[in-house]
């Protein structure tokens, strides 16, 4: 239990620093141009990533050939033009996928 304990506090404090970190190097000069480039172009292609792994394993040779996943990824872009909320398009993405694979299967 002690070692647990233990463990688990080097390893907060560890996870603490490295938040920390990035505000004392930078705080008291201008972001490398490099890092301004990182910061902004590594969200949507995290995202991108995320979207691809989700299509990774669907079967686009056998029916449904990919129909229900393709359309989930529709609806979740349509409804987060529309509501800009992240929390409803994925429900309504996933809703719609899920629906979708019941009726075609």
């Amino acid at each position: 239990m002690r070692d647990t304990l233990t463990l688990l506090a080097i390893m907060a404090g560890i996870t603490y620093l490295s938040r920390l970190l990035p505000f004392i190097v930078f705080h008291d000069r201008r972001l490398p141009r490099w890092l301004v480039t990182i910061e902004t172009i590594l969200p949507p292609l995290a995202l991108w990533l995320l979207v691809l792994y989700s299509l990774n394993d669907v079967s686009w040779h056998v029916a449904p050939y990919g129909i229900p996943a393709l359309a989930g990824v529709a609806v979740v872009v349509l409804v987060h033009r529309w509501k800009r909320n992240a929390l409803y398009s994925i429900v309504a993405g996933v809703a719609a996928y899920m629906v979708l694979l019941r009726v075609m299967t």
